[in-house]
């Protein structure tokens, strides 16, 4: 059941409404998620201007994908979950690629690492240690993307709640 509302431009408060007219404008339409998060506009542009960041990570699309599938899997978000499953066949993921991800893991050892890093970040980061920082490194993660794992993981956490919280239900 949906507790807030999407807003279509001329409902949603002023700067939303731009933000929207110009996602329109571009794009032809905004998702549902979008269109609800226009409730608040510090969300709708922190949130605009973070996704458009994230796309200049330096993790691959296929792992970025992986990462999201094992947060969202932890995260509950059927919606997210659903749409990385998408974008994770579209980035070349097999069926057991996916399956695995979702698990927190893979078949790679170094992107095994990687994702279950990602996951505590998500579930208990304050139980990360040198240690796991130092075995990262080893399997030959530069720092660079060891610290975009929490931006991608932060940008799950984002979309995954805010779903969560307004109600919006994965399409049958």
């Amino acid at each position: 059941m949906r507790r807030l509302a999407p807003l279509d431009p001329a409902e949603a408060p002023e700067k939303s409404g731009a933000l929207l007219t110009d996602i329109i404008s571009r794009r032809g339409n905004v998702g549902e998620m979008v269109a609800t998060m226009a409730h608040s506009p510090a969300l709708l542009q922190g949130y605009l201007d973070f996704s458009r960041a994230m796309k200049r990570v330096k993790i691959p699309r296929a792992l970025s994908e992986k990462i999201s599938l094992a947060v969202q899997e932890w995260i509950g978000c059927g919606t997210c979950r659903q749409a990385h499953t998408q974008a994770a066949r579209a980035a070349g993921l097999s069926e057991n690629d996916i399956a695995l991800a979702r698990q927190g893991t893979s078949t790679d050892a170094r992107e095994a690492a990687l994702i279950s890093v990602a996951v505590r970040v998500l579930a208990e980061p304050s139980s990360l240690t040198d240690e796991d920082v130092a075995e990262l490194r080893a399997h030959g993660w530069s720092d660079r993307i060891i610290a975009e794992v929490v931006g991608v993981v932060t940008l799950n956490l984002l979309t995954g709640a805010f779903n969560l919280l307004i109600g919006l239900e994965p399409a049958e």
